[in-house]
């Protein structure tokens, strides 16, 4: 069972075990909510690198190690090779870091939702990890829906506030 919470990760210490296009999504959403990010690996997509070099993101180009876990608040293993990520996963349950592993929701001590961003309102979305392509199915029809002009579900929310509903902390 999950606790569903939305964090903040301003200047917050990252850990991303591996360099692909699954690390390179996480690391974006990273990036974007403030943390400070590490990146494991001796391969970098062309995104990547191109952050590492500006200083967007910290780069260690060689394999992981459990040295890297130190200072780490939250750590993703994002590598293709079970066994790398099972190690990071180990290593981080035994050292108290909270671990996300992409492709084994069972492993995880949080998994990161399917998210719906538009200026006022932020929705997760999850099935907790059984359906990847379901929770992607439902965070499109739903941006589908608040694009269309249409504003339903904001003159919802609007309404809500008007009646001392929705402020505060949700």
């Amino acid at each position: 069972m999950y606790f569903a919470a939305f964090l903040n990760l301003q200047n917050k210490t990252c850990l991303v075990v591996g360099g692909g296009k699954v690390a390179e999504r996480r690391i974006g959403k990273l990036v974007r909510a403030g943390a400070k990010v590490t990146v494991v690996s001796p391969d970098l997509t062309a995104t990547l690198a191109e952050w590492a070099e500006q200083g967007v993101i910290v780069h260690r180009d060689r394999q992981y190690q459990a040295a890297d876990l130190a200072g780490a608040q939250l750590v993703f293993a994002a590598t293709n090779v079970r066994e790398v990520n099972d190690r990071v996963t180990d290593d981080a349950k035994r050292q108290g870091v909270w671990v996300n592993v992409a492709d084994n929701p069972d492993a995880c001590d949080f998994i990161v939702p399917s998210v719906v961003e538009q200026p006022s309102v932020h929705i997760a979305i999850s099935t907790l990890g059984a359906s990847p392509s379901t929770t992607k199915a439902l965070r499109e029809a739903l941006e589908a829906d608040l694009a269309d002009g249409g504003r339903r579900f904001y003159e919802q929310l609007e309404h809500l506030r008007g009646k001392g509903l929705g402020a505060g902390n949700e």
